[in-house]
């Protein structure tokens, strides 16, 4: 597995069936979580996501590196998507983030057809989760009181390099 920004899934498919299964949304949501605080330690925008096949393997996970790498296409879901490899299919799959998706990161779930996305919080930013429904997506919100309080305290610290992330001036 990978470096110290995210997880990254190197080994063979056939090798993945070794790996644990995350059954619930609230485990699904944890290894979002977890990125999402490794994003606030180094000091950037803590926003994770996780990526998992129909079973419950975690096929890639990471978070939102703007200030880290100085990367501002590298969001949550994106670093998932990116570290989770090639697969032959998305539909089936599911993504946790810690924040309503933003547009960009809609356009990625739809444009590989990612199958079911769960939203940690949509209080402080809402994204294009209603265009993700619309469009076939299954969405599951749970507004996570903890990443709520982790998401405003940012955003209330951070006004700029928040704005400069969802891209409003």
């Amino acid at each position: 597995m990978s470096s110290s920004a995210s997880t990254r899934r190197t080994r063979s498919r056939s090798r993945l069936m070794d790996d644990p299964i995350y059954a619930t949304d609230a485990e699904k949501l944890a290894v979002a979580t977890a990125e999402a605080l490794k994003g606030q330690a180094e000091g950037g925008i803590p926003i994770g996501a996780a990526l998992f096949d129909e079973e419950g393997r975690l096929l890639g996970s990471g978070h939102n590196q703007r200030v880290q790498g100085g990367n501002p296409a590298l969001h949550g879901e994106t670093a998932a998507f990116l570290n989770a490899g090639r697969q032959k299919s998305y539909r089936k799959t599911t993504m946790a983030t810690t924040l309503s998706p933003c547009w960009y990161c809609s356009g990625l779930v739809r444009q590989f057809n990612i199958g079911r996305v769960i939203v940690g919080e949509n209080e402080n930013f809402f994204g294009g989760q209603d265009w993700l429904v619309e469009n076939g997506t299954s969405v599951t919100t749970v507004n996570d009181p903890e990443l709520i309080r982790i998401m405003g305290e940012f955003i209330e610290a951070n006004p700029e390099l928040w704005n400069e992330d969802i891209g409003e001036e």
